[in-house]
């Protein structure tokens, strides 16, 4: 029984370092996850403080490259700490009952010139929706940079519910762009 054990123990110690060594170190100062919305026809920005993520990818192989991004919703930040506490609450994110947010690709696919489309389930608020969201990958000495804009309506996810689900003050079409830049694997 040890021996097996010691074996179980050694295969998952190495799927575990293959995983990380898969994974790209992502450079979280240089990284960014931003919210465009409009309110009274107005574009609004809310940048999302808080977030991770993992990808691994390889041009010459995109299909099996994987991207996993997951969002601290309490640390949506429009620059004002009344309209912040506000978004973080039941109405808008609900944070305290729905703390993160998450995007977990299921494919990668070619799409042109350093382009790609990447398929996938966001899960905002305990709601998902199976999304394919155009990604520009940039390469430069030692960096890849994971460029794109997914156009969600945020009444999908309830974000926005009671008086904030009227669409006439704060739109429906939100656009989640983001900006990865990780060390190339």
């Amino acid at each position: 029984m040890k021996v097996k054990l010691n074996r179980w123990m050694l295969a998952t110690a190495a799927s575990l370092a293959l995983v990380a060594a898969a994974h790209a170190q992502v450079d979280m100062s240089k990284s960014s996850v931003v919210a465009t919305s409009k309110q009274m026809n107005v574009p609004t920005d809310g940048k999302f403080n808080k977030f991770t993520a993992q990808i691994a990818f390889d041009p010459a192989k995109p299909a099996a490259g994987t991207a996993n991004i997951t969002i601290d919703t309490g640390s949506y930040d429009l620059g004002d700490d009344e309209y912040n506490k506000q978004v973080r609450g039941a109405e808008w994110f609900d944070a305290g009952k729905f703390p993160t947010a998450t995007f977990v690709s299921s494919a990668i696919a070619p799409a042109g010139a350093n382009k790609y489309n990447v398929t996938g389930k966001i899960t905002i608020k305990g709601k998902s929706q199976t999304v394919t969201v155009p990604v520009t990958v940039t390469q430069q000495g030692a960096t890849e940079t994971f460029d794109g804009a997914l156009p969600i309506k945020r009444t999908q996810f309830d974000v926005g519910t009671g008086e904030w689900k009227d669409t006439s003050i704060v739109a429906d079409d939100v656009v989640i762009k983001f900006h990865i830049v990780a060390a190339k694997k």
